[in-house]
Formats: structure tokens, sequence, C-alpha cells
């Protein structure tokens, strides 16, 4: 596309190329999203490992201690969204990554001092969903602040981007961390990560302004209109309804994944990390498609096609058998990463789209209510499925739920739609 000798057209090429990167709080807004996804790898493989490998706790110890991590969307959710609606958002993201990097921190301590336990596990997977409620509605409602409404998809698609590399990378490095320090010390690793990813959301130049509340605000009519502005809109209810459909299963999946590659797979740390990274090259291949597909099939239908298209490959884990062939099971993981992040660009992006300013805390609070938290409910049944009925029964169950749960957006008016609709007036009864 760069003609040699002509430098006048290589300028519009290489913005097209970097687009969003050129713009400075954007590009330390990715930084602060990198380092922190990269360390988040390390939580999400360490914790459940430090509880199976280290203290060698019951399936059911590992549901609960998975669940305990997503519960707290379920206790603060709904007002964690009207009381962001009301503080900077980039104060919040600061304070909680300081925090959660704070009480990561104490489970080496504990370990060092030969004082782990299971309880203070699911103390500390608990305090870091209460901040990660916060940081994550904070961070979907910042966006639009930072890069304008114009650009969500492109910020979208290039933050998923770095998800999704760090989900190729990250359960790698995870891993090897894991064999060779232990589960418990390797998340010392990510409390650097969120120390770190808090000094770029500190560099961010641009500031926001206090939002105004009113005077009479009651706090519990702001979270209603948050409800009411998610469940009036038939296509904002069927992609909750889809994804909280989808997350109770991948709860129930994922409590048990981590004790059937270790106990019933054999599998080592490095391995099980290798394992994982390939979510992650499924996840870089549908960032890099996602413009395509939709181009394709149009925004609706990729919003339901990537859920039922890629779902189906999960099947392959619970089928597969210790050597070789669980690695056709791991191949499986790609397919669902494509999928993955084709259906969260493309709904994330409608989402953000569709909400006005002043209600995009609590439109985000409410959607991550609902879907996490259904997969704290899902991790625990997991858990409890996994104790009677052992953990590849548990996986076929959870994997035979994933396949359905495209159906309440396929039975929406997304079925066959190219174009997102704009946004409907909002009525009067939802207000700041």
């Amino acid at each position: 596309m760069i003609s040699l000798g002509d430098p006048e057209p290589a300028a519009p090429a290489k913005r097209d190329r970097l687009g969003l990167l050129r713009d400075h709080d954007f590009r330390d807004l990715f930084l602060s999203t990198t380092v922190a996804k990269f360390g988040y790898q390390i939580t999400s493989l360490a914790l459940p490992l430090a509880a199976v490998i280290a203290l060698d706790v019951s399936e059911f110890e590992v549901g609960v201690l998975s669940a305990m991590t997503m519960i707290a969307f379920l206790l603060i959710g709904l007002p964690a969204g009207a009381w962001v609606d009301r503080m900077r958002r980039r104060r919040v993201l600061i304070v909680s990554d300081v925090v959660r990097a704070l009480v990561l921190l104490s489970v080496p301590v504990a370990w060092w001092a030969d004082a782990l336990t299971i309880w203070q596990l699911y103390a500390v997977a608990l305090l870091i969903g209460v901040f990660t409620v916060f940081f994550d509605v904070a961070y979907q409602s910042y966006l639009p602040h930072l890069v304008g409404r114009d650009k969500l998809v492109e910020g979208n698609a290039k933050l998923e981007t770095v998800r999704s590399t760090a989900e190729l990378g990250g359960p790698v490095l995870a891993g090897q961390l894991i064999e060779w320090l232990t589960a418990p010390v390797a998340l010392a690793f990510d409390a650097v990560a969120m120390g770190a990813s808090a000094l770029f959301l500190l560099r961010i130049r641009r500031r926001e302004s206090k939002p105004e509340t009113a005077r009479d605000s009651k706090l519990g009519a702001e979270i209603k209109d948050g409800l009411k502005f998610v469940l009036r809109n038939r296509i904002l209810a069927s992609i909750v309804a889809c994804t909280g459909s989808w997350n109770f299963w991948m709860g129930a999946f994922m409590a048990m994944i981590v004790v059937f590659l270790p106990r019933d797979m054999g599998m080592n740390p490095g391995e099980i990390g290798l394992f994982f990274a390939l979510l992650g090259v499924g996840g870089v291949a549908g960032a890099f498609a996602v413009g395509t597909v939709t181009r394709w099939v149009g925004e609706g239908r990729a919003v339901w096609l990537s859920v039922a298209v890629t779902s189906p490959w999960v099947l392959l884990i619970p089928a597969a058998e210790p050597g070789w062939r669980i690695w056709i099971g791991a191949l499986a993981m790609a397919f669902v990463g494509v999928g993955a992040v084709v259906y969260n660009v493309t709904q994330v992006s409608f989402r953000q789209r569709l909400t006005p300013d002043n209600l995009l805390g609590r439109m985000n609070a409410t959607v991550r209510f609902v879907v996490f938290g259904a997969y704290a409910v899902g991790s625990i049944l997991g858990g409890a499925l996994g104790q009677y009925l052992g953990a590849r029964t548990t996986l076929w169950i959870a994997a035979a739920g994933l396949c359905l749960a495209f159906l309440p957006v396929f039975f929406s008016p997304l079925r066959n739609l190219r174009t997102l609709p704009d946004p409907e007036p909002e009525p009067a009864g939802v207000a700041a």
C-alpha cells in the first residue's frame, strides 16, 4: 500500500495502522491494560492451583474458591454502578489496582510463614472480586470519555487484542512461574503488575469533571433506573441473557477443568499454562477477525453466530484422554477464544454506543451483576457436581449448556440484523 519514493501517502497508512495508539492517553490506558491482563492470567491460574496442588482441597472447595472471585458482582454489583457514576472513573481505576496489589501480596507472605489456608484464599478471592467490580464498571464507563463514541469499536478491538494476547502468553508465563516458584509465590508477580498498571493510569493527562448528582438523588432510585434501562430494551436484555447463560456454564466448566487437568490428565503447571494459552491464540485471531466478520454477516448476526458456531468445540475437552489426545481438546480452546472475542467486541461496543453518559456506570454494573453473578453461581454448582459426579461428568454437563447459550440472542431481533439499530430516545423516567 505504500509506494517507494512517495512519502506523502505513507502518513495516512501509518495513522490507519496505529489509530488510537497515537493518542497519549489511550496509549497509557493500553499499557495499563497490558500489564494488568498479563498479571491477571497469573492469578487466574495460580489461585486455584494453590488450592489444588499446595493445599490439596476438595472439588467443592475449588468451586467455592472460583465463585468467590465473582460473587462480589452479586453482593455489590448494582450499587457499584451508581457509586461509580458519582465518582471520577480514573481515580476508581487507580485505587482498585493498588488495593488488589496489596491483597495479592498477602498470599506469598502467608506461604513463606507456613500459615496459608483455604480460608485466606477465599478472603483474597473475595477482596480481589470486590475491587474488580469497581475497576470493571469504571473501566467500561471510562473508555467512551477517553476516545469518544465514534471510536469505541476501534478502542474495544485494540483492548481485546491485549486481553487475547495476555491469554496467549500469560498462561505459559504463569505455568512456568508456578512450576519454578510454587503457585502462592507466583502471585507476587501479579501484585507487581497491578502496581505498574496504576502507574500508567496516573500518567493519563485528560481529566474528568466530577459527575453532577442531583441533591435529592437516592441510590435505590438510581439502581432502579439502570435496571429499567437494560431490561426495557429487547436487544440489551437478550444479550444479557445470552452472556449470563454462557457465563453460568463456563463458571461450572472452569471450576472443574483446573481439577480435571492435573488430577485426571496428569498435567503439570507448565503444561496447564500451555493448554490455556491456546484460548489466547483464538482470542488474538478473533480480535483481528472481528471487523471482517461484522462486514460479512453484519453486526447483529455476528453477536449470535460467534457463540453458536464456536461453543460446540468445547465438547472435545471432556472427551479427551491422557497423553497427546488432551491436546486435541486444547485446540478447542482456540475456537472458543475466537468466538468469545468477536462476541465481546460486538456486544460491548453496542452497549456503550447505546447508553447515555450518565447511565454508563449503572448499565455496565447491571450487566455485570447478572453475567458475573451467573458465573459465581455456576462455579458453586460445578464444585457440587464435581464432588458427587466427578470432574469429567461435570465438564460434559457444562459443555452441553455452553452449546445452548446462544438461543436468547438467536430468538431476538439480532437474528436477522446486519446493522445494530440507533439508540432509542431516553425515556423521561430514566435520568441521573
